[in-house]
């Protein structure tokens, strides 16, 4: 007997919870931790690779690399704030926008549903009953233009606060990483070494996790992520010894 493809609400609701999404979903969070983590790893260490290089001690290595991580915090956190609260505020304008629109022009506006839904493969009977429902649903009209005109989804009212945080704490988190061994090594360049070391470690290991939440490969990410911070720190520590030479 042949499976009726026409199902009622109360079978698609038996469906559905048969079926459980294992998508990743907390992908702007991940992308906070990977900004601050990334650039408190390799920030702070070409800052104490460029001192080492010069010959600094290992106290004012750790003086100006502690210097430099609560400053970078500071910083990264207030650029997170900044593009959260611009992204936020982008959203209100162009949804107070396309209201008027809704309102003043409802046939344009509906014509470009019609348009959207082509784009598909529907047909015009099968698109028309779909335009007709979302223009007796004003709310549902607004948020269908906007996810599917504008491509614009609604911000979290905490996200500017939120991406603040996580990326503040991320560099400081990372930044601690390279500067650990100077707060127990007193002779500056077993220092650098250990640090050198100690931080590759922790690029492969971030860059592998990276890998894991963000779909790519996680050794290709691990090996990615240790080479473009071992460049950073490599061409701050060739420039202090150009700069000392000089």
């Amino acid at each position: 007997m042949a499976a009726n493809n026409n199902g009622t609400p109360t079978t698609e609701r038996a469906l559905l919870s048969q079926h459980t999404e294992k998508h990743f979903t907390a992908s702007e969070v991940v992308r906070d931790i990977i900004i601050g983590v990334s650039d408190g790893l390799t920030v702070p260490f070409a800052l104490a690779a460029g001192l080492s290089g010069a010959d600094a001690s290992s106290s004012t290595v750790l003086t100006a690399g502690i210097a430099e991580v609560v400053a970078g915090a500071i910083s990264m956190g207030l650029g997170g704030y900044l593009a959260a609260k611009s992204e936020a505020d982008h959203y209100k304008m162009e949804l107070k926008r396309e209201q008027d629109e809704i309102v003043n022009v409802p046939d344009t506006e509906a014509a470009e549903i019609a348009e959207i839904l082509a784009q598909y493969g529907i047909r015009p009977e099968e698109y028309a009953p779909v335009v007709n429902a979302l223009r007796r649903k004003p709310q549902a009209w607004l948020d269908f233009m906007m996810k599917f005109e504008l491509g614009l989804e609604k911000p979290d009212p905490k996200r500017a606060w939120q991406s603040a945080l996580t990326i503040a704490v991320a560099y400081a988190v990372g930044g601690l990483v390279p500067l650990s061994p100077y707060m127990c090594i007193s002779h500056v360049q077993k220092a650098l070494i250990v640090s050198a070391g100690v931080t590759l470690i922790a690029l492969l290991i971030f860059g592998y996790i990276k890998g894991r939440f963000t779909g790519n490969k996680p050794i290709k990410s691990a090996m990615e992520t240790c080479l473009i911070g071992a460049i950073a720190s490599a061409a701050a520590f060739g420039m202090a010894k150009l700069v000392q030479m000089i």
